[in-house]
């Protein structure tokens, strides 16, 4: 199992993908706790059924020494009590920006009201780019068939740094 096309090996797919890349380094120079954007995208990940990012987010998180416990419970993480109340409400913004279609009223009032009171406006605002960012990166992932499974941490970071 092979994925159908690599984005970056097209002059017009490299050029966009150094743009996406570059949107994603913003959000990652945000206050918001390494961990919690992991967690996000991990959460949103499975959601979407993305292989390779789900890959990517649960390397990531062992890499830096999060608990396994934590990486294991992300998919049923409202029945865990291993996440801190400002880590639920970005959990619960993750998951429901992610199910638009499934959610008729998209983010919810009373998550919008957690995060409000977990987040300032710069963290927020990198929340909200960064829900976007990983749907988009899922939907590369699904739509291009990118296995997960052989990612290893740290195989990005000369492009990051």
């Amino acid at each position: 199992m092979g994925p159908r096309i690599n984005l970056n090996d097209s002059e017009i797919g490299a050029k966009i993908g150094k743009r996406f890349a570059n949107t994603s380094l913003a959000i990652l120079q945000s206050t918001v706790p390494k961990a919690t954007i992991e967690l996000m995208e991990l959460r949103a990940s499975q959601i979407n059924g993305c292989g390779w990012c789900t890959d990517v987010h649960t390397k990531d998180l062992a890499a830096a020494g999060e608990a396994a416990v934590r990486i294991n419970l992300v998919a049923a993480w409202r029945e865990s009590s291993v996440f801190t109340e400002a880590e639920r409400a970005a959990l619960a913004l993750a998951e429901e920006g992610t199910r638009l279609a499934d959610a008729y009223r998209g983010v919810s009032d009373e998550t919008w009201a957690e995060v409000r009171e977990h987040y300032d406006d710069d963290q927020i605002a990198a929340l909200v780019y960064l829900v976007a960012m990983i749907n988009a990166s899922n939907r590369l992932g699904v739509i291009t068939r990118m296995p997960g499974g052989s990612y290893q941490p740290g195989m990005f970071d000369a492009i990051t740094n």
